[in-house]
């Protein structure tokens, strides 16, 4: 599945390196890695449900899952309908129709019974984080307040945790800069151990200028996942904002060598030779 989604906030040059982008890389690229895991809530389903497998066919092949589901949506009737409307919005979402996807989850929330306070909060968050992608901060945040209502309602921390990550994105999109960092709180305490939640507020201390914070959150999220790419491309310029260019090589360097040829390798290399350029 995001993402998720763009912090704009860059306070103060980093020795030696430019800032990252006016909406930095790693964020829109740890929304895909927050997308991703998002599936560890988002499938917690009975094997033999329909839903659970038109799921499953998301994965496998999600042109053929979105037909199937269009014609489950045309034939259901009631709480199905719902059902229905979330496998075809995920598949939507995994073949990049994000405008869709959107639409299509918001579908689902709405075919949800009001009591259901659970679907409800899954449904609207995965519409706002559709928006996030398509990059509609404002939309976005305006459904993911309405889901993280139903999510407080169902006692749901882990996805009140996925949604505060995807507000965060979007209130710094919108420099709202405190209510990013109150969200990121709400994140952390509800996902003590995502990496998501600690690579981002990471990311927001450092642009803060606060890098001793930074450098305790970045720790934290390399003992969640010492391979993260972004991870070790944050700690890097941490490193090198706080002037130990050795540890910010180190870092870089590590990604390079754990994903090389990827995007984030590419990055890391930029970054060493803006380090090291005379």
């Amino acid at each position: 599945m995001t993402v998720l989604l763009a912090l704009l906030l860059q306070v103060g040059p980093a020795p030696a390196i430019e800032p990252i982008s006016p909406i930095p890389e790693e964020l829109q690229e740890q929304r895909e890695r927050t997308r991703a895991r998002r599936n560890a809530y988002v499938e917690v389903l009975p094997e033999t449900s329909r839903l659970a497998q038109c799921l499953t066919r998301t994965r496998e092949d999600p042109g053929a899952a979105a037909n199937e589901a269009h014609e489950w949506l045309t034939a259901a009737g009631g709480p199905d309908r719902g059902d229905a409307a979330q496998c075809l919005g995920v598949a939507q979402a995994r073949l990049g129709q994000q405008s869709q996807a959107a639409g299509t989850f918001l579908q689902a929330r709405d075919a949800t019974p009001p009591g259901d306070h659970r679907a409800r909060a899954l449904r609207g968050g995965l519409a706002g984080g559709a928006l996030l992608a398509q990059g509609n901060p404002a939309g976005a945040l305006e459904l993911l307040d309405v889901a993280r209502v139903d999510a407080q309602a169902a006692g749901e921390e882990a996805i009140l945790g996925q949604i505060a990550i995807d507000r965060a994105i979007a209130l710094v999109a919108l420099e709202r800069l405190e209510e990013a960092e109150t969200a990121l709180e709400t994140a952390r305490a509800a996902l003590p151990d995502n990496v998501d939640a600690w690579l981002l507020s990471a990311t927001l201390s450092r642009r803060h200028g606060k890098l001793d914070e930074a450098q305790a959150r970045i720790e934290r999220a390399a003992v969640l996942d010492p391979l993260d790419p972004g991870v070790g491309l944050e700690a890097g310029v941490i490193a090198a904002m706080a002037g130990r260019d050795d540890a910010a090589r180190k870092n870089w360097r590590s990604v390079i060598e754990a994903a090389p040829g990827s995007d984030a390798a590419a990055t890391a290399q930029a970054y060493l030779e803006q380090l090291d350029a005379p």
